[in-house]
């Protein structure tokens, strides 16, 4: 039976795909009481990794469209934190996201929130969260954004 979260994004036309593994020396998430931290994800959809630099080879539109990849890949990870039952979800606390940018671009906050709106779309209120959206000159593999999240689980 899907969860409700699982059934709200089913009609936003969002499959969640498999948590990603890490990358690293490093695990995906870790649970400390009913906090889940989860390490950064990456822009990347069904063709692999969304690479570009904001201000130079990708614009403010594509870089939101890439963050909103992130927040599917956190939401993902958050399953699997929540042993598959995403309904143990409680809220967004908090995103932090970097953003590949040249030194003179200053719409990381617009970037980001394409996954900011896409996780209030998909939670509600449970999506509204606390977020800082930060400046990159690099991120691995040249990806265009990085965001990583703290969740509230029950």
């Amino acid at each position: 039976m899907s969860s409700k979260i699982e059934s709200r994004l089913a009609e936003l036309g969002v499959t969640l795909p498999d948590a990603a593994a890490p990358a690293a020396n490093y695990v995906p998430f870790v649970q400390v009481g009913d906090l889940v931290f989860v390490s950064g994800q990456v822009s990347m959809d069904e063709n692999g990794l969304v690479k570009g630099k904001l201000g130079d080879d990708m614009d403010v539109e594509a870089g939101a469209a890439a963050a909103k990849l992130c927040g599917i890949m956190l939401l993902a990870q958050a399953k699997a934190a929540c042993g598959g039952d995403l309904d143990r979800l409680k809220r967004v606390v908090k995103l932090t996201g970097f953003v590949n940018s040249t030194g003179d671009f200053g719409d990381q906050p617009k970037v980001v929130n394409g996954c900011s709106d896409f996780l209030v779309e998909a939670l509600g209120d449970a999506g509204r969260h606390s977020r800082s959206a930060v400046s990159a000159g690099a991120l691995p593999f040249g990806v265009a954004v990085e965001i990583e999240a703290i969740f509230q689980i029950s």
